[in-house]
């Protein structure tokens, strides 16, 4: 693995002139929030930020994305593609949480029994530099209670972390070390690693809040039923901001669009919290109220991620503690499940 020593000055101009080159998806001030979006040419992302409102999945799991088009004859259906190809594009400035979230969801949309080859276009096509969190920016960051810490390379092509006048550049992966021509830099010695490694030890020991995540599927194992789920749910609004905001969620609806004779496939974002997500055809809803919907975020996430792929699905980032309008903490909510 190569690992360079890249001057701080320089790197904002190096994502710049990639930025002509390619897509790339960067942290962007607008207003008082930090968005993750795509750079135009001319602007700068940026490298000294918390973390972006928004996690960066929307660009390879689109919130609305056409799967295909078609056209109706009297021979039936004419399929006409329609389905957006993915483009070269770069991700800069992902916080470890949000490139470990793009593992799990490869082990969903890339699995053996199932590829989805929308996200497996856009995810080849992409290339993840994450920026290590140095000094872990919210307290509500639990990164390391689901098996992430905030210097994590899981997830990453590039690593850059903080030395003080310049980053340490670590490259990866293959698809990292095309990247060694336009970031330069100087090869880094074992003062650098050794620097990295007393910055990975401060960093973790700075998060705050211990989740007992690794805890709760034995007891939501033997739970389902609890009286437990009948309280947890009774403030919330639905509103759906915790899986909009989320990493890892991807629950998503297909629904056709049609106008005469021409139609088109698209793909649209759902989310667990809303009452019509398992409506079905008939009336019927296996899920009628929030109880049970909330019962299913907290399974899917802690238990049934584990029984398919060994993984839980949650980074820790924090954006569903942060962003909730009635102050529902997964932290607690967990934390609660264990002391059943």
């Amino acid at each position: 693995m190569e690992k360079r020593l890249i001057k701080k000055e320089s790197l904002a101009g190096v994502i710049a002139e990639l930025a002509g080159k390619m897509r790339v998806c960067a942290p962007m001030q607008a207003e008082d929030q930090v968005l993750f979006r795509v750079l135009e040419p001319s602007e700068r992302p940026l490298v000294d930020f918390a973390n972006t409102k928004n996690a960066p999945k929307n660009f390879l799991f689109p919130r609305t994305e056409t799967l295909l088009k078609y056209t109706r004859t009297p021979k039936g259906m004419v399929a006409a593609g329609g389905a957006e190809e993915g483009m070269k594009t770069l991700f800069f400035g992902c916080r470890p949480c949000d490139a470990r979230s793009f593992k799990l969801l490869d082990m969903l949309f890339d699995q053996e029994k199932y590829q989805d080859p929308y996200y497996i276009d856009k995810r080849a096509k992409t290339t993840v530099v994450a920026m290590a969190c140095v000094h872990p920016p919210y307290t509500t960051c639990f990164c390391t209670s689901v098996g992430g810490n905030p210097t994590d390379s899981e997830g990453a092509d590039v690593l850059l972390t903080d030395l003080g006048d310049q980053y340490l550049a670590e490259f990866i992966t293959p698809k990292g070390e095309e990247l060694l021509a336009a970031f330069g830099g100087t090869p880094a010695g074992v003062e650098a690693e050794k620097a990295k490694e007393g910055i990975a030890a401060q960093a973790s020991s700075e998060i705050a809040s211990t989740v007992p995540a690794r805890e709760a599927k034995p007891v939501l194992d033997v739970r389902f039923e609890d009286p437990f789920w009948s309280t947890l749910h009774q403030k919330c609004l639905a509103c759906g901001t915790c899986t909009y905001l989320c990493p890892t969620c991807h629950c998503f609806d297909i629904s056709d669009e049609v106008k005469r004779n021409d139609g088109i496939r698209i793909r649209n974002w759902d989310s667990c919290m809303f009452p019509l997500f398992t409506k079905e055809t008939s009336g019927h809803n296996p899920r009628p109220s929030q109880k049970e919907r909330w019962r299913q975020r907290v399974m899917h996430k802690f238990r049934y991620y584990v029984d398919n792929f060994n993984a839980i699905a949650c980074v820790g980032c924090g954006r569903c503690v942060m962003a909730c309008p009635v102050n529902m903490d997964i932290r607690k909510i967990v934390a609660d499940i264990v002391k059943l």
